[in-house]
Protein backbone atom coordinates (compact mmCIF):
# COMPACT_ATOMS: atom_id res chain seq x y z
CA UNK A 1 0.00 0.00 0.00
CA UNK A 2 0.95 3.36 -1.22
CA UNK A 3 1.84 5.67 2.29
CA UNK A 4 1.05 9.77 2.05
CA UNK A 5 4.21 11.31 2.16
CA UNK A 6 3.85 14.13 5.23
CA UNK A 7 5.15 17.68 3.71
CA UNK A 8 7.54 20.40 5.96
CA UNK A 9 6.31 22.08 7.74
CA UNK A 10 4.14 19.64 8.86
CA UNK A 11 5.77 19.86 13.06
CA UNK A 12 5.42 15.46 13.17
CA UNK A 13 8.64 15.25 10.88
CA UNK A 14 10.65 16.99 13.80
CA UNK A 15 9.26 14.18 16.30
CA UNK A 16 12.45 11.92 17.19
CA UNK A 17 11.39 8.37 16.36
CA UNK A 18 10.87 5.83 19.25
CA UNK A 19 13.14 2.03 18.96
CA UNK A 20 11.47 -0.99 18.16
CA UNK A 21 12.16 -4.12 20.35
CA UNK A 22 12.71 -7.26 18.56
CA UNK A 23 9.46 -8.98 19.25
CA UNK A 24 7.84 -5.85 17.90
CA UNK A 25 10.06 -6.19 14.47
CA UNK A 26 8.75 -9.42 13.71
CA UNK A 27 4.85 -8.08 14.37
CA UNK A 28 2.74 -8.23 11.27
CA UNK A 29 2.36 -4.54 11.43
CA UNK A 30 5.90 -3.70 11.79
CA UNK A 31 6.22 -5.98 8.49
CA UNK A 32 3.01 -4.87 6.79
CA UNK A 33 4.32 -1.08 7.48
CA UNK A 34 8.04 -1.96 6.19
CA UNK A 35 6.96 -3.31 3.22
CA UNK A 36 4.73 -0.37 2.47
CA UNK A 37 7.71 1.77 3.53
CA UNK A 38 9.66 0.62 0.83
CA UNK A 39 6.89 0.25 -1.85
CA UNK A 40 6.02 4.05 -0.86
CA UNK A 41 10.10 5.03 -1.52
CA UNK A 42 9.99 3.37 -4.91
CA UNK A 43 7.07 4.41 -6.42
CA UNK A 44 7.91 7.92 -5.34
CA UNK A 45 11.77 7.54 -6.99
CA UNK A 46 13.04 8.33 -3.61
CA UNK A 47 16.66 7.19 -3.12
CA UNK A 48 15.74 6.84 0.64
CA UNK A 49 12.55 7.13 2.90
CA UNK A 50 12.20 7.21 7.18
CA UNK A 51 9.23 6.31 8.97
CA UNK A 52 8.30 9.37 10.20
CA UNK A 53 8.05 11.33 6.44
CA UNK A 54 4.88 8.85 6.35
CA UNK A 55 4.09 9.28 10.21
CA UNK A 56 5.21 6.40 11.84
CA UNK A 57 7.41 7.46 14.37
CA UNK A 58 9.43 4.62 14.64
CA UNK A 59 13.44 4.32 13.93
CA UNK A 60 12.88 2.61 10.84
CA UNK A 61 14.07 3.73 7.46
CA UNK A 62 14.32 2.13 4.06
CA UNK A 63 17.27 2.87 1.30
CA UNK A 64 17.12 2.68 -2.54
CA UNK A 65 20.69 0.18 -3.51
CA UNK A 66 21.90 -1.18 -6.55
CA UNK A 67 21.20 -4.39 -5.10
CA UNK A 68 17.72 -3.77 -3.89
CA UNK A 69 15.98 -1.63 -1.16
CA UNK A 70 17.77 -2.17 2.90
CA UNK A 71 15.75 -1.24 5.76
CA UNK A 72 17.63 -0.16 8.52
CA UNK A 73 15.80 -0.40 12.16
CA UNK A 74 17.12 1.38 15.11
CA UNK A 75 20.27 2.58 13.27
CA UNK A 76 23.31 3.68 15.07
CA UNK A 77 25.89 5.96 13.24
CA UNK A 78 29.09 4.26 15.31
CA UNK A 79 31.57 6.31 12.93
CA UNK A 80 31.81 9.16 10.62
CA UNK A 81 35.28 9.69 8.26
CA UNK A 82 36.98 12.76 8.66
CA UNK A 83 36.97 13.63 5.18
CA UNK A 84 34.04 15.45 3.83
CA UNK A 85 32.12 16.26 1.12
CA UNK A 86 29.51 18.83 -0.59
CA UNK A 87 26.55 17.43 -2.57
CA UNK A 88 23.10 18.39 -3.61
CA UNK A 89 20.15 17.02 -1.85
CA UNK A 90 16.71 16.85 -1.85
CA UNK A 91 14.06 15.52 -0.09
CA UNK A 92 10.43 14.09 -0.62
CA UNK A 93 9.04 15.78 2.32
CA UNK A 94 10.74 19.01 1.27
CA UNK A 95 9.84 18.88 -2.17
CA UNK A 96 10.99 21.34 -4.95
CA UNK A 97 14.03 22.56 -3.13
CA UNK A 98 17.43 21.30 -3.09
CA UNK A 99 21.01 22.26 -1.60
CA UNK A 100 24.11 21.54 -1.12
CA UNK A 101 25.27 19.64 2.28
CA UNK A 102 28.54 18.93 3.61
CA UNK A 103 28.42 15.70 4.78
CA UNK A 104 31.13 12.95 5.95
CA UNK A 105 32.09 10.93 3.01
CA UNK A 106 32.40 7.39 5.04
CA UNK A 107 29.93 6.24 7.69
CA UNK A 108 29.37 3.26 9.88
CA UNK A 109 25.94 1.91 10.41
CA UNK A 110 24.69 -0.48 12.79
CA UNK A 111 21.29 -1.70 12.86
CA UNK A 112 18.99 -4.34 12.76
CA UNK A 113 17.58 -5.40 9.30
CA UNK A 114 13.47 -6.71 9.27
CA UNK A 115 14.65 -9.95 10.43
CA UNK A 116 15.32 -8.32 13.80
CA UNK A 117 19.19 -9.34 13.31
CA UNK A 118 22.39 -7.04 13.58
CA UNK A 119 23.47 -5.33 10.92
CA UNK A 120 26.64 -3.23 10.48
CA UNK A 121 28.10 -1.89 7.45
CA UNK A 122 30.58 0.67 6.28
CA UNK A 123 28.79 2.94 3.42
CA UNK A 124 30.83 5.37 1.27
CA UNK A 125 29.81 8.10 -1.37
CA UNK A 126 26.27 8.38 -1.92
CA UNK A 127 24.80 5.75 -0.10
CA UNK A 128 26.51 7.13 2.96
CA UNK A 129 25.10 10.33 2.04
CA UNK A 130 21.49 8.76 1.80
CA UNK A 131 22.12 6.77 4.84
CA UNK A 132 23.33 9.72 6.88
CA UNK A 133 19.91 12.14 5.03
CA UNK A 134 17.75 9.49 6.87
CA UNK A 135 19.30 8.90 9.60
CA UNK A 136 18.74 12.70 10.40
CA UNK A 137 15.04 11.93 10.02
CA UNK A 138 14.42 9.54 12.58
CA UNK A 139 16.01 12.06 14.91
CA UNK A 140 13.83 14.91 13.69
CA UNK A 141 16.11 16.89 11.87
CA UNK A 142 15.46 17.69 8.17
CA UNK A 143 18.43 18.64 5.44
CA UNK A 144 17.13 22.29 5.35
CA UNK A 145 18.80 22.84 8.67
CA UNK A 146 22.38 21.83 6.90
CA UNK A 147 21.69 23.47 3.92
CA UNK A 148 25.14 25.31 3.06
CA UNK A 149 23.21 26.97 0.17
CA UNK A 150 19.89 26.40 -1.73
CA UNK A 151 20.29 25.32 -5.62
CA UNK A 152 16.98 24.79 -6.11
CA UNK A 153 13.46 26.35 -4.82
CA UNK A 154 14.51 28.87 -2.56
CA UNK A 155 11.15 30.64 -3.22
CA UNK A 156 9.25 27.57 -2.22
CA UNK A 157 11.06 27.21 1.28
CA UNK A 158 10.60 30.81 1.99
CA UNK A 159 6.82 29.70 1.51
CA UNK A 160 6.77 26.64 3.68
CA UNK A 161 9.23 28.34 6.24
CA UNK A 162 6.36 31.44 6.37
CA UNK A 163 3.56 29.04 7.24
Amino acid sequence: MILPVITYPNKNLRKKSEELSVEKIASPEVQSFITDLIETMLKEDGLGLAAVQVDKHWRIFAVATEDGPMVFINPKISFKSWFKEMDEEGCLSIPGVFGTVKRPKAVIIKSLDRNGEKVSMKATGLFARVIQHEFDHVNGDLFIDKIQTVTRGQEILDEMKAK
